[in-house]
């Protein structure tokens, strides 16, 4: 068997690869099997011993499906399972689990675990392969739905109410996340779980929640409370903008003039027509006249009805 060695790991952890499986079995034979059936068909194969190593090289490579031996001295497969789930690194990655126990307790046990399937012993290479191709292509198809929010320039993230802990998030979430409040991936920001308390509890009461925004100089952070996606799950949108983004929204939206569109942002931000015009190096007049214009483009007679739809616009831009 051609398992890679430990210094090889490293470089699979760097590189781009994908259809990588991590085999964790502690019977060489298992191994030896397993590794050749899947090598010949395409994969790139990591194999473990061990529940540590195993935990250790689901981290530094993030395969993307598991084949976890359910019976192993020391961590068995289901111990190795809770800490890889709990672990937000590897929390999404589908563990197949390898069992010689059909009774119904050790199933339940591998499902509760986090296993997304299970497969009994004595190992059949074809039937094996059939299950790693099925979760493949459902672990290759949330990257692409994930990435594709991130395309859109909306970082995605699903909390769990009960305990506030980051189920999964998307790769522009995890850098707007460390951007504006500076954390690690695996952390929570305070005040946005606190946000997120709150817009639980107003959905809860039939209510909108408000939109969080956190500013740092120029830009800003807006998350947005949306559907649950699962029993207790919360998706939370972000969307980074800034001054000129925000006023280019606006002339796409309305078809107004750059004045125009400068003056009714900054109106969005309650300023008045003084403030405006210390801004924009204008008098409160022409900011007044400017303001006339945006009304009649937009169908409004009030300034507050003004904001609203511009706020609207730029929320869904």
């Amino acid at each position: 068997m051609s398992a890679l060695s430990p210094e090889n790991h490293a470089a699979v952890a760097e590189r781009d690869i994908s259809n990588i499986v991590l085999i964790v079995d502690d019977i060489p034979e298992n191994l030896s099997l397993l590794h050749d059936a899947l090598d010949e068909t395409g994969y790139t194969v990591l194999v473990a011993t061990n529940g540590e190593s195993a935990l250790q090289r689901a981290r530094q490579s993030l395969p993307d499906v598991i084949l976890l031996d359910a019976m192993m001295p020391g961590m068995d497969g289901f111990e190795v399972a809770r800490r890889l789930k709990a672990d937000f690194a590897t929390h999404s990655i589908p563990i197949v689990f390898m069992t010689g126990l059909t009774e119904t307790e050790h199933v339940v046990a591998a499902f509760a675990a986090g296993g997304a399937d299970y497969v009994t012993k004595p190992i059949r290479p074809a039937e094996v392969l059939a299950r790693i191709a099925a979760h493949m292509q459902n672990a290759r198809q949330m990257k692409q739905a994930r990435s594709a929010l991130d395309a859109f320039g909306q970082g995605t993230l699903a909390v769990r109410a009960r305990d506030g802990k980051l189920v999964w998030q998307t790769q522009l979430s995890r850098t707007l996340l460390k951007d504006y409040f500076a954390l690690a991936d695996d952390l929570s920001p305070p005040r946005l779980l606190a946000w997120i308390g709150e817009a639980i509890e107003a959905r809860q009461t039939g209510r909108e929640p408000n939109p969080l925004l956190v500013a740092e100089g120029n830009k800003r952070l807006l998350a947005s409370f949306h559907d649950q996606t699962g029993d207790d799950e919360w998706l939370v949108v972000l969307r980074e903008e800034n001054d000129a983004s925000a006023i280019e929204s606006l002339i796409a939206a309305f078809r107004l003039t750059q004045r125009e569109a400068e003056v009714l942002y900054w109106v969005t931000l309650g300023k008045t027509s003084k403030d405006i015009g210390d801004i924009l190096g204008s008098s409160p007049r022409t900011v007044n006249k400017h303001l006339e214009h945006v009304f009649e483009k937009l169908g409004v007679e009030t300034r507050t009805a003004a904001a609203n739809l511009a706020t609207s616009k730029m929320r869904g831009a």
